[in-house]
C-alpha cells in the first residue's frame, strides 16, 4: 500500500494571512488522520511564513501517525528538529523569494553542509530524507550521505502536459530505480493532484507520496477528512 503523507502547511498559510488562531493546522492534522493519512508533513521555514514553532511543538504531542518535518539545512531549524524528534526530517532547499519550493537540493554541490545536518539528525534517532530532482547523480550523492530515503521532486511532471509529461514520468521512473537499487526508500511529492497522482503512485517501488496543496484545496470545499479519504481511495486502487 502506498503511504500517504498529508502536508498541512497551507492551513497555516490561511491562518497567517490574518495572524490569528484559525484555521489551526493541529486540528487539520487530526482530521487528516481520521481521513486515512499515514503521516503528517509540515515545513518549518526559516521565515516562518506558515508553520510556527508552536505548531511543531503541539503537533509532536498530538499526531499519532508518523511525522515528517521539512527543514532547510540551517542550524536554527536543524536544532529545533533535533529537539522535536519527528519520525522523519526532510531536508529541502529554501529561498525567501519563492512562493513554494521550486526545485530539489543540489546534493552534489553542497554535500558537506547537507551531511553535517544529516549527521546531527541521525544522532537524535531521526530518519532522514532529501528532497531532490529526479537525476541519477543526485540520487547517488544522496546515498553517499547515508539518508534512509529520498523524495523525488514531481513539480515538473505536475506542470507538464502531453509528451512532456510522459518524459517527466520517465525521469521519475529512472531515478526511482536508482533509489531502490541503492537501498533507499522511494518517496515523491510536489504538485501532485487527484488528477495526476496515479502514474506516480504506480511507479515501481514507490513507498510514500507527500501531498498538500491539492488536498487542502479540496478540503476547503468538502472538508479535511473527506478530502484525505478521497486521496486515500485513489492510492488504494493503485496498490
Amino acid at each position: 500500500m502506498i503511504e500517504l503523507g498529508v502536508n498541512i502547511d497551507h492551513v497555516a498559510t490561511v491562518r497567517q494571512a490574518r495572524r490569528t488562531y484559525e484555521p489551526d493546522p493541529v486540528i487539520a492534522a487530526a482530521l487528516a488522520e481520521q481521513g486515512g493519512a499515514d503521516g503528517i508533513t509540515f515545513h518549518l521555514r526559516e521565515d516562518r511564513r506558515h508553520i510556527q514553532d508552536r505548531d511543531v511543538e503541539v503537533l509532536m504531542k498530538t499526531v499519532t501517525v508518523k511525522t515528517n518535518l521539512e527543514i532547510a539545512c540551517a542550524d536554527e531549524v536543524v536544532a529545533i528538529a533535533c529537539q522535536a524528534k519527528p519520525t522523519w526530517a526532510l531536508l529541502v532547499p529554501e529561498s525567501r523569494e519563492e512562493v513554494t519550493t521550486e526545485g530539489g537540493l543540489n546534493v552534489l554541490g553542497d554535500q558537506g553542509r547537507i551531511r553535517a545536518a544529516v549527521e546531527k539528525l541521525k544522532g537524535e534517532g531521526i530518519l532522514t530524507s532529501l528532497f531532490i530532482d529526479p537525476e541519477p547523480e543526485q540520487v547517488k550523492a544522496s546515498a553517499e550521505i547515508g539518508v534512509e530515503a529520498v523524495e523525488l521532486h514531481t513539480g515538473p511532471y505536475a506542470l507538464a502536459r502531453g509528451a512532456a509529461q510522459i518524459h517527466e514520468l520517465d525521469r521519475l521512473r529512472s531515478a526511482g530505480k536508482v533509489v531502490s537499487d541503492l537501498g533507499m526508500r522511494l518517496h515523491a511529492g510536489h504538485g501532485l493532484t487527484y488528477a495526476n497522482v496515479r502514474p506516480v503512485a504506480a511507479l515501481p517501488n514507490m513507498i510514500e507520496l507527500n501531498i498538500g496543496h491539492a488536498i487542502i484545496s479540496r478540503a476547503v470545499m468538502v472538508g479535511m477528512r473527506d478530502a484525505v479519504a478521497e486521496m486515500r481511495r485513489i492510492l488504494d486502487l493503485v496498490s
